[in-house]
């Protein structure tokens, strides 16, 4: 008998955050993710864990991704050191990265359609393109490129203040033109709709029909007031990050952002940024030679 082989993509690590709330009728659309409470506490080690188990999945290659018991260890630390060296880690960026990504694979089933990617400028300075770059099909047989930015910050406020002018820069004519000709000739040949996305990537292609087929989810994973005071799931929580949600959501409206792309704000209360950032550390490190 001949088996199936299934995409690396198939395999995902067991669910840990849970769904606060979700409006994706809205604009922007909005969606609230928490790690949860455990013996009257924030469950920081818990989620610094489920990032680990992330961390494959979101740093190696489609082919990189199909392990066996032979080379799992291997591939790990390999993704532990592409993480642990990358110039956004020495600013512990990438954890937001990693839970964006997470959630988008997790939640909205998204696939990543090309590898991370970084190039250089002609000032020879590193230029970080989009913190997500993947696909979403939909029930109708379309899909949706989603491309997507991540920011940890203590403060919720400039979170969203350093998201809307990084988005703001993103959507720029020339930036875009710039991120097609990267992307178009990385994308993965293995994806159902590599065709369409390949011609959407094309220089030719109208950036108004990027527009169209785009979803430029925002994640803010910061610290919260209604965590931090909190020591179980309740309504009282859940009401309290819902006014947090509420919040940036008007900062978003307020940006004019939402009048030129869609927008998918995600928002990811914390006990504590500096914890998790620390534990996450901790557990890289071990992995790392």
């Amino acid at each position: 008998m001949v088996g199936v082989m299934l995409s690396p993509y198939s395999s995902k690590p067991k669910r840990l955050l849970t769904q606060l709330a979700i409006d994706e009728t809205s604009v922007p659309a909005s969606a609230s993710y928490c790690a949860g409470f455990e013996l009257q506490a924030w469950r920081c080690d818990s989620f610094a864990d489920h990032l680990i188990e992330w961390i494959a999945d979101y740093a190696l290659k489609e082919d990189e991704l199909r392990v066996d018991h032979g080379n799992m260890y291997i591939r790990l630390r390999e993704a532990a050191v592409r993480v642990y060296r990358s110039e956004n880690y020495k600013q512990r960026g990438e954890v937001g990265e990693i839970v964006l990504h997470a959630i988008c694979r997790d939640f909205f089933n998204t696939v990543p359609f090309a590898p991370r990617v970084f190039y250089l400028t002609s000032s020879n300075d590193v230029v970080k393109s989009f913190d997500l770059v993947h696909v979403r099909d939909l029930p109708d047989g379309g899909f949706e490129l989603w491309l997507g930015e991540a920011k940890f910050y203590r403060s919720a406020i400039e979170g969203i203040k350093a998201a809307i002018d990084s988005v703001t820069e993103h959507i720029d004519q020339g930036f875009l033109k710039n991120e097609k000709l990267l992307l178009g000739p990385q994308v993965s040949k293995s994806l159902a709709h590599y065709r369409e996305i390949r011609d959407l990537l094309s220089v030719q292609t109208s950036l108004d029909d990027l527009f169209k087929n785009a979803v430029f989810p925002i994640c803010i994973t910061c610290d919260s007031k209604a965590t931090q005071s909190h020591e179980t799931f309740c309504k009282s929580y859940t009401e309290a990050v819902g006014a947090e949600l509420s919040e940036l959501v008007s900062r978003l409206r307020e940006s004019g952002l939402t009048e030129k792309i869609r927008i998918m704000l995600i928002y990811v209360p914390l006990g504590s940024k500096g914890t998790l950032a620390d534990a996450f550390d901790s557990r890289l490190k071990g992995l790392c030679p």
